[in-house]
C-alpha cells in the first residue's frame, strides 16, 4: 500500500514563495514519476509539475515556468514544490500523486495514489 502525504500549504501574498513537500511510502518503484496538480474551485485538476525518479527528468506547465522547480530527495521518498513570484492565480488545493508505468504525465488520470491536498491561497 502506497501513502502519498502533501505538506507545506498556507496564506502567502502575491510575488511572495512557498515550498510543498510530498512524502511517499510503501512500495515505491524507481522508475516512478511523481507529479503535483492543482484544482481552484469550480475548474478542473490540472496539471502543474512532474519528476522523474531515476535521472530526475521535470517537466513544467506553461503558466508555471520560471516559477516553480520541482525536486526529489530519493532517500527520503520526498518530492518538493518550490513556488516562487505566487500570483493569486496560483490559489488551489494542490494535490501530489505517483504516476502509473503508462499514459503521458500531464494527464491526472495516469496517477494513482493521490493525497489530500494541501491549500494555497495567495492574497492580493
Amino acid at each position: 500500500q502506497v501513502r502519498v502525504v502533501e505538506s507545506g500549504g498556507g496564506l502567502v501574498q502575491a510575488g511572495g514563495s512557498l515550498t510543498l513537500s510530498c512524502a511517499a511510502s510503501g512500495r515505491i518503484f524507481s522508475s516512478i514519476v511523481m507529479g503535483w496538480f492543482r484544482q481552484a474551485p469550480g475548474k478542473e485538476r490540472e496539471f502543474v509539475a512532474a519528476i522523474r525518479y531515476i535521472g530526475g527528468s521535470t517537466y513544467y506547465a506553461d503558466d508555471v515556468k520560471g516559477r516553480f522547480t520541482i525536486s526529489r530527495d530519493n532517500a527520503k521518498n520526498t518530492v518538493y514544490l518550490q513556488m516562487n513570484s505566487l500570483k493569486p492565480g496560483d490559489t488551489a488545493v494542490y494535490y501530489c500523486a505517483i504516476k502509473r508505468p503508462f499514459g503521458i504525465h500531464t494527464d491526472s488520470s495516469n496517477y494513482a495514489d493521490w493525497g489530500q491536498g494541501t491549500q494555497v491561497t495567495v492574497s492580493s
